[in-house]
């Protein structure tokens, strides 16, 4: 094999150097699918290593799968690969599996060849020279959709997958086609996709009537989608913390807080447990409604059940304050935040400071600007400005008190 190996060498190297005496100004153009101008080994690099490996495809030696899957992931060049796999699916060791068809369309999505991946996809159909697992069609459908915003074509492969490619897909793939759907707001095939469920035999769960729920709130139809909490029972899955959570934020969005609260209630008695998204989503909506108090005593009910805050749990009451103008009480829960390593945001410093200076209170402001400073923020020209107007007008203010007491 190593004598041959050489003997082949030998020959390229000769048949070059005769072409070189012939043709000066184009030396290498009767090996074109050997080398390239960008892939030349310099004089320091030995041409027994070349830089690329599917020259192996021109030799007759019998490739390997795992020698064929290098020569495709070894590809420099996404455009080149379809003449690659022409010239490997001429070859009588052609035999792909998935790991190569992976490889193989991921390099054509990289080079955003989406009409090339599905001719490859119906050379497997009608191959069906290998069998291909529910990753392989996730990755497929993941690009049609993400990818390529062929949403069609990711419908059209997860219905296809039973016939004809001889594969079942499994929920994790049916709930990424709905999610696509519902991200695309293309409501109304929602349902027609749900509903073919059974005849793909994927077996329904929580994680798909969440998508559901979420498709008919985007779409405005919050009854509905308060309907299909019955449907879980039905479908032998239990609700759970994402499920109340989505219908608790767009009810918030709408502004039916106590709705709500009431779908709080109704977790707590089916012993599903809120967790700080939850929490966050009612303060927000309580804040909206200007119920700061409300905020304030729903955080300190959440610390009591064991769901320790996050920065966005103390930001939204911190809002709250500022947005009723307290900015006295803004300013000591700010220390508070800070106390329990909560950084109060650039925005919220800025809100309180106008506040502040609003309300002449310039002794305050200095400590609430030193503190900024504490946190890493840098406070920026209009800042100072405002700082110094306030500033300004409080003098003069006390120069015309003075004057009037002394001419009294």
């Amino acid at each position: 094999m190593l004598f041959r190996s050489f003997l082949v060498h030998k020959s390229i190297f000769h048949s070059l150097q005769a072409h070189s005496r012939r043709t000066v100004h184009h030396p290498i153009s009767i090996f074109p699918s050997f080398f390239s101008c960008s892939t030349l080994p310099s004089s320091s690099q030995s041409t027994q290593h070349p830089p690329h490996t599917h020259y192996k495809l021109n030799h007759k030696d019998w490739l390997s799968p795992n020698e064929v899957l290098k020569i495709f992931e070894d590809i420099k060049d996404p455009d080149s690969v379809i003449s690659i796999w022409n010239q490997y699916s001429k070859r009588k060791d052609y035999k792909p599996n998935e790991a190569i068809f992976t490889v193989v369309i991921n390099q054509l999505a990289c080079a955003k060849n989406f009409d090339a991946i599905e001719e490859i996809m119906e050379r497997i159909k009608f191959e069906k020279s290998c069998r291909l697992s529910n990753d392989f069609f996730y990755n497929v459908i993941k690009i049609y959709g993400h990818l390529a915003g062929l949403i069609k074509k990711s419908i059209e492969t997860l219905l296809d997958m039973p016939k004809g490619y001889n594969c079942w897909p499994n929920v994790k793939t049916f709930n990424l086609v709905l999610n696509m759907l519902v991200s695309a707001k293309l409501f109304y095939v929602v349902h027609e996709i749900y509903v073919k469920a059974p005849m793909l035999g994927v077996e329904i769960d929580a994680c798909c009537l969440n998508i559901l729920i979420k498709g008919l709130c985007e779409n405005g139809d919050l009854q509905f989608a308060f309907n299909v909490l019955d449907e879980f029972p039905k479908q032998r899955c239990r609700p759970n913390v994402r499920t109340f959570s989505t219908l608790m934020h767009y009810f918030c969005a709408k502004g039916e807080v106590n709705k709500a609260f009431g779908l709080l209630e109704r977790m707590e008695n089916e012993g599903i447990e809120a967790d700080t998204i939850t929490f966050n989503i009612l303060i927000s909506g309580l804040r909206k409604q200007g119920r700061i108090e409300d905020g304030m005593e729903l955080l300190q009910k959440m610390k009591l059940k064991g769901c320790e805050p996050n920065a966005g749990s103390y930001q939204e009451v911190l809002y709250g304050l500022l947005d009723a103008g307290k900015f006295l009480e803004a300013k000591e829960f700010m220390a508070m935040m800070i106390c329990e390593a909560n950084s109060p945001s650039f925005a919220s410093y800025k809100k309180l400071i106008h506040g502040l200076c609003n309300d002449k209170l310039i002794r305050e402001v200095e400590l609430v600007l030193k503190q900024m400073v504490k946190q890493g923020f840098v406070p920026k020209m209009g800042m100072w400005r405002e700082i110094l107007r306030s500033l300004f007008s409080r003098t003069a203010a006390s120069n015309i008190c003075i004057s009037e007491i002394v001419n009294g």
